[in-house]
């Protein structure tokens, strides 16, 4: 059985890999009876769902409580409308995303996902759309699956 810190050794490993986290040591790996927690901060939602999916394939990983916070690095930011704008257009461009079906929503940089699709994967996808804007904070997707 693994110890507390083989897995911490482990997820840290994993993250450091990632080239997709800029600052890896930013983010704090505490481990305690298959519960990994992460904390700390990086530069944006899409850099944070990295992390917390790395941390998940550990083996002896069963739970990832993600305590990670998400900062712009920029200090004009983005307005909430481009930031919207720009969440639009990522999902008008994904074929598996309904877009027209899709609401956004944000405010502060939180995003939130309105609306009624067919299918899992079409949720999912426009989840994944988002979390690689720039700007976005945080997601919350209200996207409802519907069988036709």
């Amino acid at each position: 059985m693994p110890t507390r810190a083989s897995v911490q050794d482990a997820v840290r490993e994993a993250l450091d890999k990632d080239s997709r986290l800029a600052h890896p040591s930013e983010v704090a790996v505490l481990c305690e009876d298959g519960v990994v927690t992460l904390r700390g901060t990086v530069g944006s939602f899409g850099q944070r769902l990295a992390a917390v999916r790395d941390a998940r394939k550990v083996p002896s990983v069963d739970i990832v409580d993600d305590q990670i916070e998400v900062r712009i690095l920029d200090p004009d930011g983005r307005a909430d409308a481009e930031v919207r704008g720009f969440v639009l257009q990522a999902l008008a461009s994904d074929p598996d995303v309904p877009a027209e079906l899709i609401e956004v929503k944000v405010t502060d940089g939180l995003v939130t996902l309105t609306g009624e699709v067919s299918y899992q994967f079409q949720s999912d996808a426009a989840y994944n759309d988002v979390a690689d804007v720039f700007g976005v904070i945080g997601i919350t997707n209200d996207i409802r699956v519907v069988n036709p």
